[in-house]
């Protein structure tokens, strides 16, 4: 595998920005969204249990059950993004093993057999879901904007009754306008979060 040239690096990491307020009025399209998920499924995810599900909220009466789920601030954010993404988990991701993870197929009954491990193992996979989404976004020349922020107890009791999914994150996606930036936070350096032994 070669590195990544600086131009996609940037794009990906050094110049990208998250965006909360501020989108272009222009729609994201189906064929986006379904080429964003064909990027982010080749993440690397706990024995590839690929336990993120999305829920991609785009029509007005989506808005109106979701907005009120969030916190004031967040409520306008969701309006004003062209789209706003469930990232939720599936506490029976195991379901799906002995055609993701052949070779490991006996590891369905593993999880089945211990719920805390099951739940555990699909909120930190799906979160390194999150995370590969919002590159696949950036990637693809879409801006990102997560949250939190949210009562996730009610966003599974309007959407996910039915599956048991488990929402974590909001993220709102479109083409952000830059003029609604406050100016970039700095990062932390190096030294002051890693050691080499």
């Amino acid at each position: 595998m070669t590195a990544a040239n600086d131009a996609i690096l940037e794009l990906a990491f050094r110049k990208a920005r998250s965006f909360n307020c501020f989108f272009a009025d222009k729609p994201v399209s189906d064929a986006t969204l379904r080429e964003l998920y064909d990027l982010l499924k080749w993440g690397p995810t706990a024995v590839n249990g690929q336990p993120g599900r999305y829920l991609f909220i785009r029509s007005p009466e989506a808005k109106a059950r979701l907005a009120p789920t969030a916190m004031a601030g967040n409520q306008a954010r969701i309006q004003a993004a062209p789209l706003t993404v469930i990232v939720a988990s599936d506490p029976r991701f195991y379901e799906h093993l002995p055609t993701q993870t052949p070779a490991l197929a006996s590891m369905r009954d593993f999880f089945a057999g211990d719920n805390k491990l099951a739940q555990d193992t699909a909120l930190y996979s799906s979160a390194l879901q999150a995370g590969y989404l919002i590159i696949a976004a950036r990637l693809l020349g879409l801006d990102a904007g997560p949250m939190s922020g949210f009562d996730a107890a009610a966003v599974n009791a309007e959407f996910f009754a039915d599956t048991g999914w488990q929402a974590h994150l909001l993220v709102n996606l479109g083409y952000g306008d830059p003029e609604g930036n406050y100016p970039r936070n700095p990062r932390l350096e190096f030294d002051a979060v890693a050691k080499i032994l």
